[in-house]
């Protein structure tokens, strides 16, 4: 019998998006655009200036992953607030990745590498018989760089980080990532966060989701849903890397011997 929400792709989105919204407490919510938007990071562009506190508080109230309501028999999607609108850029290009992943299996391919916005799958291992290496990178604003290289045999790995898209007003960096349950930008940090995942569209939202909570409580709430994750810093003395228990010992840095 067929899955009637696997049948119908933004119905199958739709639905591991509302998980992971459940799992993370809110902090990935595809239907944060607005605030997206009204920070300068939407099609609009860049604001003449701060979103007032009070055009916040009334985005925020058409903001909510709760707001929709799937209906998986009937295959419907209803918003409890009209003006709710649903962007799926932070969750897409994972999905992207499953689907062209299926339909090469759907040819016959056994081995191959599947990359759509940086988001990737590697299925199989490599005419050698290794396992494919992807490299993460660096969150460094001022030059693309390898930070380091995870080894993948069908599984998938997503990033995701605050060092490429932003502005600074008055002293102040303001990043593309914006907390669905604050309104606000996440703190400029010049840090990244990679997840490693047998699906690439929960990778993808995971990401996204540990990003908005930070480097301490989105490395507890990754420990505790036994996620593999690396959390990737920028500091004083460099950047410094923190690994998940379910991902440690993967991630070999620049530098060292890998080919």
């Amino acid at each position: 019998m067929t899955d009637p929400v696997a049948a119908v792709p933004l119905l199958e989105v739709l639905a591991i998006a509302r998980e992971i919204s459940e799992r993370s407490g809110g902090a990935f919510d595809v239907t944060v655009a607005p605030l997206v938007d009204a920070w300068g990071f939407g099609p609009p562009g860049r604001p003449a200036a701060r979103p007032a506190d009070s055009e916040l508080a009334a985005l925020r109230a058409r903001v909510g992953y709760d707001r929709l309501v799937v209906d998986p028999v009937a295959r419907t999607i209803a918003k409890t607030v009209p003006e709710t609108v649903v962007d799926l850029s932070a969750i897409a290009k994972g999905y992207a990745v499953e689907r062209v992943s299926a339909a090469l299996r759907e040819l016959g391919l056994d081995r191959f590498l599947v990359e759509v916005g940086g988001e990737v799958k590697a299925v199989g291992t490599r005419a050698d018989g290794r396992a494919w290496r992807v490299g993460i990178e660096r969150p460094d604003v001022a030059a693309r760089a390898v930070h380091g290289v995870v080894e993948l045999v069908d599984e998938a790995v997503a990033t995701s980080g605050d060092y490429r898209n932003f502005y600074e007003e008055d002293g102040r960096m303001y990043a593309h990532v914006i907390d669905p349950r604050t309104g606000l930008p996440v703190p400029f940090r010049g840090a990244s966060v990679s997840v490693v995942h047998p699906d690439a569209t929960a990778a993808d939202a995971w990401a996204t989701a540990l990003t908005v909570l930070g480097p301490e409580a989105g490395f507890e709430l990754a420990r505790r849903e036994d996620l593999a994750a690396v959390f990737v810093m920028r500091s004083a003395e460099g950047y410094q890397t923190r690994e998940t228990p379910r991902f440690s010992g993967r991630l070999r840095l620049a530098g060292d011997d890998v080919r």
